[in-house]
């Protein structure tokens, strides 16, 4: 299969009547988009699916593309060919709302929109480490070698993969999956807009556990669910009910594969082949990440569970930190706040879910398990449906508002409201 690609274009403004040939007949839609939220709405992401706009203007030829504008001014729109066939499936653009508002976008087919560097926002990337301790082009496609252990920092100084495996960011927050048996995540806090991931990591004397001008590895992971690692809660071969971690021996096979990839959002999926009490369970991750927000947000299938399963996101509990939930405009929200950074900095972390599959919230910290001093949120598991949650990150040295317990639980209040009451689009 072709590498799928993202392609960025600026719409630009065209004045007077625009020509048309006897080759290309311009066609013109809209679509009127709003935020019913009673809060404002910074860096929305808004997905155009083609078949919603070839529903409006007609089959949308191969090769050619829409321009995107927001009452007359054009905005930068980010093309993603999502099911690999080399024809882009999705427009997505960022738009911030006032609260309660309505915009309304038009868009129109064009043969070659002028082609221009935007400002990347969102980046996602997986590089191998070369014979000289270099690491090599960004990839794709990846399959984890099986049973793939930790690196031993002891013999080796530096991993297999640019920061042991693959890693997201925007220009407020970056994040890393080690690649290996442990499959847990891992914060990298920011200071500044820049994407950084391409360098972070790759020279073994400047440690990113330091404090940096770009910012550092905040989050101490151990045995814990990181920022945003999966588990199932099931029960055992003997009845015993058990939580097993989405890593270990269990995973038979694994396989990363970048999406999209910015300059306004990114996505990419890892496959895992699964085995709970010796039956096979497959999971599909497809994770995203775009402009302007201090979380990712991801999206699980899964086939096979055992009936009686519950789908498991945790975060670290480690150090100083006071928990609380949240329960607003059908969000569940279950968070944690205090002086718990690998820096001795103030840091927030929250995992929010639709209340409509949520289950139960827990905290494990007793030592005894494989899973340990982690905040766990559950969630049903939707029979052929995505099961999604978001993960956020809070460092007081990203944001003021993050300064404060009281700063980062408003914060997530009006992230539950936006949640729960999502843009409506009206064709």
């Amino acid at each position: 299969m072709k590498p799928h690609k993202t392609i960025c274009f600026l719409a630009l403004i065209v004045f007077g009547c625009w020509q048309i040939s006897c080759a290309q007949k311009e066609e013109v839609g809209t679509v009127t988009i709003s935020n019913p939220a009673p809060v404002q709405s910074n860096d929305a992401l808004i997905v155009l699916k083609r078949s919603d706009i070839e529903k409006k203007i007609g089959v949308i030829a191969a090769g050619k593309y829409v321009q995107v504008f927001a009452e007359q001014r054009p905005v930068v729109v980010q093309y993603d060919d999502m099911d690999g066939d080399g024809n882009w499936d999705e427009a997505a653009f960022l738009y911030s709302f006032q609260p309660k508002a309505s915009v309304r976008f038009s868009f129109k087919v064009t043969d070659a929109p002028a082609t221009v560097k935007a400002v990347v926002r969102a980046h996602v990337r997986h590089r191998k480490k070369n014979e000289d301790n270099s690491f090599g082009p960004v990839i794709t496609r990846d399959t984890m070698p099986p049973a793939n252990p930790p690196t031993n920092f002891s013999k080796v100084p530096l991993p297999p993969y640019l920061t042991e495996g693959p890693a997201w960011e925007n220009d407020k927050v970056a994040f890393r999956l080690y690649f290996d048996t442990r499959n847990g995540k891992d914060i990298f806090a920011k200071r500044q807009p820049a994407m950084v991931m391409d360098t972070v990591g790759a020279n073994k004397n400047a440690s990113y556990h330091a404090l940096s001008d770009w910012g550092m590895d905040v989050l101490h992971v151990g045995k814990s669910l990181g920022a945003g690692s999966v588990a199932i809660a099931a029960r055992d071969a003997g009845g015993k009910d058990t939580l097993i971690r989405l890593g270990g021996p269990n995973v038979k096979k694994e396989i990363y594969h970048a999406i999209a990839d910015g300059p306004v959002r990114a996505v990419f999926t890892i496959d895992y082949e699964w085995e709970i009490n010796g039956n096979p369970v497959s999971i599909m991750d497809e994770t995203s990440i775009w402009g302007g927000q201090y979380f990712y947000e991801t999206r699980l299938m899964v086939k096979g569970a055992p009936a009686d399963a519950t789908l498991v996101a945790g975060f670290a509990d480690f150090y100083d930190n006071v928990p609380g939930s949240l329960d607003t405009a059908g969000t569940k929200i279950y968070y944690s706040y205090g002086v718990q950074s690998e820096g001795k900095d103030k840091l927030g972390m929250a995992i929010a879910v639709p209340a409509k599959n949520f289950a139960w919230y827990k905290n494990i910290n007793d030592g005894t398990g494989d899973i340990d001093h982690s905040y766990l949120v559950a969630r049903h598991i939707i029979p052929g449906g995505p099961t999604g949650y978001r993960f956020y990150s809070g460092w007081e040295k990203s944001d003021t508002a993050f300064q404060s317990y009281g700063g980062f639980r408003n914060y997530l209040e009006k992230q539950a409201v936006l949640l729960g009451m999502p843009l409506r689009y009206e064709w």
